[in-house]
């Protein structure tokens, strides 16, 4: 009896030390890592780091590695071979990078993600990584360099994942996994000394993509002066900036001609919704198909598919009636809009127009780093955008505009935005906060493509939300959108809605092929 309870004891310890640690002891590891760092008051301290070193590759080549990071989120790096130099860059509005023939280049969609995950990450130094909207989550035991290491998975609020060992006995970082603008890395640290209070390795393995660089750190300081112009786009690849009052307000005008073309145009939209736990897992998605079409600048929609499945024929009734309540309602506004704008000017008076346009955006931001290149093979003009220190907003729009940073990409020729990337520089309280808390770093992304030669319509949107709603339950969505199957809008592309009769009478137009609009 003794031996069999032995035998069971033994089994239950084995079983107990097969078991991977549990979720939350990936925190733990990340605080043994600030400690042996130097502590989170001299981290959260450590506003910029320079790391410049010499390298040598398996091949023989030999040259220079330079890293530079500032708060809150700026990240620069380096490699110079010759006459050839590497750099990938976020500036904490835009990433680019310079490849091996010289040209330098914005980064969209994935690539730029990571490039700009990087700059939060290495300004982080996992300090409040809560705060720092960083999910991090156990992912499994490893081994390093023949030592025993702990393995973690961090993920961005954009869904960017990097992977960092800690070695199990000084529980610094000796190892991180990442991709970076497009290319898979891997970084091996050794020989950490100790600079202003941070543990810094003066020894760096990097591998990137098929290259190996032997990187000795020849200069390491922490709280040195970097200018912000180290991490903007090169100055000799700049352009001056045009006339934007004039060009915004052609873009306006613009505007109110193509709301007016979109309502010709029906197509498709799938939305993509995944909400994350505060470890970076999944822990919902779903998905979603609609048929649209445009009415008085509005996009009306008709859900049709539900994770992949159509509606039964009792939930596409409902839908249906719901959009049939939607159109009413939009007339019945159109109309009392109408009538108020007709007795202010038959009384003479002069109707205020209430929306946030163009004149705010541009008081309430400044623009910096004009670029042309080419995008989804046209021509634009490229700049950033962030708040204007000497703006005072009042309205709630303004104030929301006054928090954006980003870059945009207008195509000069079309006189319209291809291109629009923004996030909030700071937590957005709605109610004082009591009502909402949209956190710092929620981002959006926009896309448009010129359709048949006649209209600029939407392709895709990206949004990455972090929120706390009623002071109560917070959430991080990520939600992507894709516009597609665009066609020329008839009375048949609405018949499954049974659209009210003179909201059904739009100009007569033949079915006209059309390649879909490209995606990201």
């Amino acid at each position: 009896m003794l031996t069999r309870n032995f035998a069971i004891a033994a089994i239950f310890c084995i079983t107990l030390l097969a078991q991977p640690a549990r979720s939350q002891d990936a925190q733990k590891i990340v605080d043994q890592y600030i400690k042996a760092a130097g502590g989170s008051k001299a981290l959260s301290k450590a506003a910029t780091v320079i790391i410049e070193g010499t390298f040598h590759t398996p091949d023989g080549k030999t040259g220079t590695y330079t890293l530079n990071t500032k708060l809150p989120n700026r990240y620069y790096s380096e490699l110079v071979t010759g006459d050839v130099s590497l750099i990938e860059a976020y500036n904490g509005k835009s990433a680019w990078h310079r490849t091996a023939n010289g040209e330098f280049s914005t980064l969209v969609g994935a690539d730029g993600a990571q490039l700009e995950a990087a700059g939060q990450y290495y300004n982080s130094h996992l300090v409040a990584a809560k705060r720092n909207k960083l999910g991090v989550g156990f992912a499994a035991y490893s081994k390093v360099r023949g030592r025993d290491a702990l393995e973690i998975e961090l993920t961005t609020m954009t869904g960017v994942k990097r992977h960092v060992f800690f070695d199990s006995q000084t529980h610094l970082i000796v190892k991180e996994e990442a991709t970076i603008g497009g290319i898979d890395e891997q970084l091996l640290y050794d020989d950490f000394r100790s600079v202003n209070g941070q543990k810094i390795p003066y020894k760096i393995e990097l591998h990137r993509g098929t290259e190996t660089y032997d990187i000795t750190v020849t200069r390491a300081e922490v709280n040195g002066t970097v200018g912000e112009r180290v991490f903007d786009f090169p100055k000799k690849s700049q352009v001056q900036l045009p006339d934007l009052k004039a060009l915004f307000k052609e873009i306006d005008e613009n505007q109110k001609t193509i709301d007016k073309l979109k309502e010709n145009y029906a197509g498709t939209r799938s939305e993509e919704e995944t909400e994350y736990d505060k470890t970076g897992k999944i822990s919902k998605r779903e998905l979603h198909e609609y048929s649209f079409f445009y009415l008085s600048g509005h996009e009306v929609s008709t859900l049709v598919k539900k994770d992949g499945k159509q509606l039964s024929d009792e939930e596409q009734k409902k839908e249906n009636e719901k959009v049939q309540k939607e159109i009413q309602d939009i007339e019945k506004r159109d109309a009392k809009k109408e009538a108020k704008e007709e007795k202010a000017k038959e009384e003479g008076k002069e109707k205020k127009d209430d929306d946030v346009g163009i004149e705010t955006f541009l008081r309430a931001c400044q623009f910096v780093n004009p670029r042309r290149e080419r995008f989804r093979g046209q021509d634009v003009l490229v700049f950033d955008f962030e708040p204007n220190p000497d703006f005072k907003p009042h309205k709630l729009a303004e104030k929301v505009v006054h928090e954006l940073a980003g870059v945009i990409w207008i195509d000069e020729k079309a006189r319209d935005v291809a291109r629009l990337e923004a996030y909030f520089v700071g937590d957005f309280r709605f109610g004082g906060g009591v009502i909402a808390n949209l956190q710092k770093g929620t981002s959006f992304v926009f896309e448009q493509a010129y359709i048949n030669n006649e209209v600029w319509l939407p392709t895709y949107e990206e949004a990455h939300v972090g929120v706390r709603v009623l002071l109560v339950k917070a959430f991080k969505v990520n939600e992507i959108t894709r516009y597609s199957d665009y066609r020329k809008f008839n009375v048949e592309s609405i018949a499954a809605i049974a659209k009210p009769k003179d909201a059904a009478n739009p100009p007569a137009a033949t079915e006209s092929p059309n390649p879909k609009p490209p995606l990201t």
